[in-house]
């Protein structure tokens, strides 16, 4: 399949705008994505060893009185993404399957790096209460304060660790 033309930043940030504003319209609360493995992670444990679960500070309430951790609006959400960008890399021809990552750096490096980083980036969205798209997107968008902290932090983050791992990019 030929490749097609990616869209122009600025479109894509206007349609992104609309569609958090139509989420807010619809359902009362923006967009979002951490909650989605932390739900996931409540109901696998609830499995595995359910009143461990019931007790745990951090897990428990998604599972109490009999809750389903999963029959959340986040879940549909994490999915219609992730198939939206399925359809979305292969309507546009680029749905392959790769490694990406610095070129100085085999596969295995470059998983690595990539699970270093989400490791840390999920550690990071959930000890702030949120990520890019439901701290700093859609709080940002509602004014709040940790909102722009939170954005200002990540792009520091991202700008130090850029500087850190440049010489791996040549």
């Amino acid at each position: 399949m030929k490749q097609r033309p990616i869209w122009n930043a600025h479109v894509a940030g206007a349609v992104l705008g609309l569609v958090l504003l139509l989420t807010f319209v619809l359902t009362g609360h923006g967009l979002g994505a951490s909650g989605a493995p932390t739900a996931i992670a409540a109901a696998t444990s609830n499995v595995v060893a359910p009143s461990a679960t019931e007790a745990n500070g951090y897990l428990g309430w998604m599972v109490e009185n009999g809750r389903n951790p999963l029959d959340t609006w986040i879940i549909w959400e994490v999915v219609g993404v992730a198939i939206g960008a399925l359809a979305a890399a292969w309507w546009s021809g680029r749905l392959h399957l790769r490694v990406d990552g610095p070129p100085r750096a085999r596969a295995p490096g470059r998983l690595a790096l990539a699970l270093t980083g989400g490791i840390v980036s999920g550690f990071g969205a959930r000890v702030a209460a949120g990520c890019t798209s439901g701290l700093g997107l859609s709080g940002s968008a509602t004014l709040a304060t940790a909102g722009f902290v939170f954005l200002i932090g990540f792009f520091g983050a991202g700008l130090a660790t850029g500087l850190l791992t440049r010489g791996m990019w040549k």
